[in-house]
């Protein structure tokens, strides 16, 4: 699977040296600096593994004489106990990149093994599932490359790639037909969706020719009653309080997507463990 652009990558990976390694590793230097060594990686749970290219980037950054072999890579169910990776090189720098290199792992390993758990408990339906623009500032594209490894599907990355009108730019504009009109106006090229509260809405929202319409915590009676409104004119998002309990009645309403902030709001690290020779 291709990952995000490789100077997106290096940026990131450069900004989180500088918090961690800052002017220097002052613990690292009680090893003896032509000293080499050996480490692998484990994962001590069952997991989606995301985040080899950031992994590798730490320590291309720290000391390129430091050498990463891979046992698995991004999307690859990895179970508890299994080598995900070897390291070699100089025993100072594998020290050093240890810590900014596991979080990057693990974290984004963390998106893309919750975002799988929502993929499969969709087995059999045509429904989807969603990210959102719920994620950690400065990470977003990580994030988001993450749930597409755990089989999720993005959403837009931000505010400049489609358009969402919501409740208060309904009622800044006045309706949803002026809302709608005035987004075709100023860009007819991208995603137009709208957010809608109830049937009424929705029906609105079909009469204007949206391209997708989301609907924000409607109850399951709502939503079938929804898919059947709509016969198929446009596309159906359903949000609010998503889990994993609700999903599969959701899906099987007949909505096309589900949008889930959790896959990456709610970030539980993969336990991730690097072990020296």
């Amino acid at each position: 699977m291709n990952g995000p652009d490789p100077t997106y990558i290096s940026q990131t990976v450069s900004t989180a040296l500088r918090e961690d390694v800052g002017s220097g590793d002052l613990t690292a230097q009680l090893i003896p600096a032509d000293r080499t060594a050996r480490a692998t990686v484990i994962t001590r749970e069952d997991a989606v593994l995301c985040g080899t290219a950031w992994f590798d980037e730490v320590f291309h950054q720290i000391d390129p004489r430091v050498r990463v072999t891979w046992s698995a890579r991004d999307a690859d169910r990895v179970r508890a106990n299994q080598q995900l990776c070897t390291l070699e090189g100089p025993a100072r720098s594998l020290l050093t990149g240890e810590r900014s290199a596991l979080n990057f792992l693990q974290m984004l390993s963390a998106a893309a093994t919750v975002t799988r758990t929502y993929v499969d408990a969709l087995e059999g339906t045509k429904c989807r599932i969603l990210d959102t623009r719920k994620t950690i500032p400065g990470l977003r594209v990580a994030q988001k490359y993450a749930v597409k490894c755990g089989g999720g599907t993005n959403h837009r990355i931000g505010l400049f790639d489609a358009i969402l009108v919501k409740e208060n730019h309904i009622a800044a504009a006045g309706s949803i037909a002026n809302a709608v009109a005035e987004s075709r106006r100023l860009n007819s090229k991208v995603l137009l969706e709208v957010e809608v509260e109830n049937l009424t809405q929705l029906r609105e929202a079909l009469e204007a020719r949206v391209d997708r319409v989301l609907l924000d915590n409607f109850s399951l009676d709502q939503m079938r009653e929804a898919v059947k409104v709509t016969r198929g004119r446009t596309e159906l998002e359903a949000s609010g309080n998503m889990s994993l309990e609700t999903l599969r009645a959701v899906a099987e309403t007949g909505v096309d997507f589900i949008s889930v902030g959790g896959l990456t709001k709610h970030v539980r690290a993969v336990d991730l463990s690097m072990r020296f020779a």
